[in-house]
């Protein structure tokens, strides 16, 4: 007669081995690598559980880095930009090295300090086919590019555009020291209100669309 396996426990948490740490179920995690040159895994975990000698497993839903992406690293991913994926795994919870936060773009562009631990994630991602949605994504500059957070851009006080300083043959230093700025195609329309300092950082508008 063929012995039943014993049910399996769920958790609602897990202590980071060797330390005090809490996870839990939805909470992004860092996961050691079997290669130490390598930099630790991103994972979100969907369910913690126990067996009946308490080996504790967690099934994660893995969030790819651009490299590891078919298409690879492109010029508008962030040094912190991370793909939810479609792909799931089981791992031991040993594994664990520590929690971070994977933030939406929008909340990732309005931190005033990127820790360790800050990620973000604009596209969800399908690891067998290379398909990301969404598959567009807004467009800025001559260069039409998608908006990396880790490059400054300024804007346009008249059409409202950002741009790249090397776009418009400016130094990131000349660009740092901007009160205001107009682009070329504006710079001739007289009717620029340039009584307020419209200079920032980072876009936040929805601007022309792109296929990726």
């Amino acid at each position: 007669m063929a012995k039943t396996r014993p049910p399996k426990k769920d958790l609602d948490s897990y202590t980071i081995r060797g330390t005090n740490k809490i996870v839990r179920v939805g909470d992004c995690v860092l996961m050691r690598p079997s290669e130490t040159s390598k930099l630790p895994y991103v994972a979100r975990i969907e369910k913690i559980e126990a067996d009946n000698r308490n080996n504790i497993k967690v099934r994660v839903r893995w969030y790819y880095r651009p490299e590891e992406s078919i298409g690879g690293r492109r010029q508008f991913h962030g040094a912190k930009e991370l793909f939810l994926s479609d792909h799931y795994d089981v791992q031991s919870a040993h594994t664990i090295e520590g929690r971070c936060t994977v933030h939406s773009f929008k909340n990732y562009t309005k931190l005033e300090n990127v820790g360790a631990e800050d990620y973000y994630c604009r596209f969800e991602y399908k690891a067998a086919t290379g398909a990301f949605t969404p598959d567009r994504v807004a467009v800025y500059c001559k260069c039409e590019m998608p908006y990396n957070p880790d490059d400054l851009m300024v804007q346009c006080e008249g059409c409202k555009d950002w741009y790249h300083p090397a776009c418009v043959s400016m130094t990131i230093e000349e660009a740092k020291k901007l009160d205001h700025f107009v682009c070329s195609e504006c710079a001739s329309d007289a009717d620029i209100k340039t009584n307020e300092n419209t200079f920032s950082a980072s876009p936040v508008a929805d601007s022309k669309l792109k296929v990726i």
